[in-house]
């Protein structure tokens, strides 16, 4: 892959997402070439307006996107879109159940249409007996059991990024690639779906399996029992440490980079089930160990180790992170929110070739309406038909 040849180069994506899921869709397929216009109302996407923590969702998800601001209650606003259609790859939407039909723009209206349209819908819940229902992030995080999972027993706590809004948006890229595939074979487009409840479930795969081979319902991730025996985050002078050992070789390397000769060959701590069930005061007594050390020294010492360590990070910090900054960071604009402020933000976790080319920043997230008149005039329209459609308020100024 390169900046003139993407995977995605020639395919047309309309964009109706709004706040995380839909958007993130759009996003992950702009930054793999597609022409993702995004299709917003004339007052704009409401994530353009988000204060606080949220102020970084427009650009975080809306980078590589042209901009399209429409009354998609007007008539005329409506025609526009359906004319836009005849040239689309994909349509993808988020709204909430029969918002997207009240438009005249659902699935039976623009396959009519195009008939090789894609028509990625993503909603709170797949087919049955939920699907009527609106449905949020957090909604299903604990409808799932995912919360449950993550806070202590009796305490649910949701993630502390919108996993399953990002995930919903990944799985509807995969099923809208899969029927472009087929498309491919048939000539004709489908409608396709991804959905948050079953993101989420999907999420908790493994641990329903375990609860059928066990009996018993899985408990909390920190009320439960470790596999490990050393596997935990501990303080250091400068902030704290995760670190895993998973074997003995791993153990013994651990011991030499500390100087634990003590622990290193002795019986009682051999093997991880040993370790495990020395959990009690063994982590105590090694917190005690580490206490004299920096966290830089720490750090220095797994990793000549070669151990699984990680410092505990905050999102803040990562823009800094060398390895990140090796070329997995991308200076988007922040738009008004951010005073005119780039920040470094992960470019999709994906390596294309031999020479290991990651997706890039060709534009910014766009102005409100800031492609409107230009794709309009490729689509026909012409300059007095635009600049009456602006007079009426059909599209943003």
């Amino acid at each position: 892959m390169s900046k003139a040849a993407k995977p995605l180069a020639g395919l047309r994506v309309l964009d109706f997402g709004h706040t995380i899921m839909g958007p993130c869709a759009g996003h992950v397929m702009a930054d793999l070439g597609a022409d993702v216009i995004k299709i917003e109302s004339v007052e704009g996407d409401p994530t353009r307006r988000l204060p606080g923590f949220a102020s970084g969702f427009f650009a975080t998800f809306n980078r590589n996107k042209r901009s399209v601001a429409v009354d998609l209650k007007s008539e005329a606003g409506r025609a526009i879109v359906h004319r836009l259609v005849k040239d689309a790859d994909v349509v993808l939407e988020n709204f909430g159940p029969g918002t997207i039909e009240r438009l005249d723009c659902g699935w039976e209206t623009l396959s009519a249409v195009n008939p090789r349209l894609i028509f990625l819908t993503m909603k709170g819940f797949l087919a049955g007996p939920y699907e009527h229902r609106g449905a949020l992030d957090e909604v299903v995080q604990m409808q799932s059991g995912l919360a449950y999972m993550t806070g202590p027993p009796g305490r649910p706590l949701r993630a502390g990024a919108p996993i399953v809004d990002i995930l919903g948006g990944v799985f509807g890229v995969v099923a809208a690639l899969a029927a472009l595939r087929e498309r491919d074979v048939t000539g004709r487009g489908q409608r396709v779906s991804s959905s948050l409840f079953e993101s989420a479930v999907f999420l908790l795969a493994s641990m329903m399996a375990g609860s059928a081979v066990t009996g018993q319902p899985m408990p909390p991730m920190p009320a439960r029992k470790s596999a490990w025996g050393v596997y935990d985050v501990f303080n250091a002078r400068g902030g704290q440490v995760f670190i895993g050992i998973t074997n003995d070789p791993q153990w013994h390397r651990f011991c030499d980079a500390f100087g634990f000769k003590d622990w290193r060959d002795a019986p009682h701590m051999q093997g991880n089930a040993r370790r495990c069930d020395a959990r009690e005061w063994l982590l105590p007594e090694l917190q005690q160990r580490l206490d004299p050390f920096d966290m830089g020294d720490i750090l220095e010492r797994c990793e000549a180790a070669n151990i699984p360590f990680a410092r505990v990070g905050r999102p803040d910090e990562l823009a800094a992170d060398p390895h990140l900054a090796a070329g997995g960071l991308l200076n988007v604009a922040l738009g008004a929110l951010g005073g005119g402020v780039e920040v470094g933000l992960p470019a999709l976790p994906l390596e294309f070739g031999d020479d290991r080319v990651r997706p890039g920043l060709e534009t910014q997230p766009p102005r409100l309406g800031e492609h409107t008149r230009a794709i309009l005039a490729a689509s026909g329209y012409s300059a007095q038909e635009i600049e009456a459609f602006a007079t009426a308020g059909v599209i943003a100024r």
